[in-house]
């Protein structure tokens, strides 16, 4: 099963309020919704995107512990973008500074920013061209660093603010380079 994009903007234009709202009442829902203000309803993952899912996220909170520089997130974290999507990466960070810079009530909803780093793991049903638009966004919004990792091809997109879209096959670790410093992500488990 593939994404699906709902365009209600003839009918109803959401105010950020009422997705949040429309997400909390639909538990059983993965939505996201893009900067035209479509829903998409994603389907839930595979096996084994769920298990990549989770090694990578435990490598980046490995990290993170250990240097206590930011908070990590997983893909049940909503972000509003300044763009106004309403966007949930794989894997997330967001700075220390930045995160303490918002209210109690913005960290309890969907947070409004953009992640410092973003990881997108591209599931067999996933579109690659919608996905390498969702980067560009993420980068045009102020990300900046992010991995879109291809297991089917074995191949990762780096994204960087201001550069061309670099592409590895099969790397067997990623640098977080001068954003998550000291950062190395392993990546033998995500392509056997």
């Amino acid at each position: 099963m593939t994404a699906l994009t709902l365009n209600l903007n003839s009918v109803i234009k959401l105010t950020r309020e009422q997705f949040y709202q429309l997400c909390e009442e639909n538990p059983d829902l993965k939505l996201e919704r893009n900067a035209q203000g479509e829903l998409i309803i994603m389907p839930p993952t595979g096996g084994e995107t769920g298990r990549s899912n989770v090694n990578l996220i435990l490598q980046v909170a490995s990290w993170n512990e250990q240097n206590k520089l930011g908070e990590v997130f997983d893909s049940s974290t909503g972000f509003t973008l300044p763009n106004g999507a309403d966007r949930s990466p794989d894997v997330s960070w967001v700075e220390k500074y930045r995160w303490d810079a918002l209210t109690k009530e913005q960290k309890e909803k969907f947070i409004p920013l953009c992640p410092d780093f973003v990881i997108e793991l591209l599931s067999p049903n996933d579109s690659l061209k919608k996905t390498q638009m969702k980067m560009q966004e993420y980068i045009e919004n102020g990300c900046r660093l992010g991995w879109l990792i291809n297991r089917k091809k074995q191949e990762v997109e780096i994204y960087r603010p201001g550069q061309e879209m670099e592409v590895l096959t099969l790397p067997q670790t990623l640098s977080g380079e001068n954003v998550l410093p000291g950062f190395v992500l392993n990546l033998q488990r995500i392509w056997c």
